[in-house]
């Protein structure tokens, strides 16, 4: 029989983040976040386009046409960031996120990272950073954690 390690929370929750952001729909990063709460799984999000709309798979990437550098004008995209998604999606459910930990697969950007403060979110744990380091600032204010882990393993352990 092979030994197995048991992933502790943190990792386990990372991978479910990444495993996530495979539903992403944008060209440059897919990005995917999950909120936690007491070790419950209150809201998956991912980036992609608003639902129904086309997206940047079906239309090209608008900010490589236009040269736009990761971390700069965000309004000049099709996609919801993923952290938007987890907020949403709570949102639409009825799920408060407050008091939550959110695993992301990135830092968040400046405007992801208001809406998280005002979502009154205590935890902030990822693995990737993004291009935009304006959220630290906001966060250590706010009081939210920020903890970056390293990548966890893409290998998934099955016991047949």
């Amino acid at each position: 029989m092979t030994e197995t390690t048991r992933p502790e929370f943190d990792e386990y929750c990372l991978k479910i983040a990444s495993v996530v952001g495979e539903r992403s729909t944008c060209r440059r990063h897919h990005m995917g976040a999950i909120a936690v709460r007491d070790k419950h799984i209150l809201s998956t999000g991912y980036n992609g386009a608003a639902a129904g709309l086309k997206d940047c798979l079906e239309l090209g990437c608008l900010r490589d046409e236009l040269g736009i550098p990761s971390g700069t004008r965000q309004e000049i995209c099709r996609a919801i960031h993923a952290e938007q998604n987890v907020i949403i999606q709570a949102s639409l459910h009825g799920v408060s996120i407050e008091g939550a930990t959110i695993y992301c697969t990135h830092t968040p950007c400046v405007l992801c990272a208001k809406m998280l403060v005002n979502a009154r979110i205590e935890r902030f744990v990822s693995f990737r950073k993004y291009s935009d380091d304006s959220f630290i600032e906001m966060f250590e204010e706010a009081g939210i954690e920020i903890d970056i882990k390293q990548r966890p393993p893409s290998e998934i352990t099955y016991l047949d």
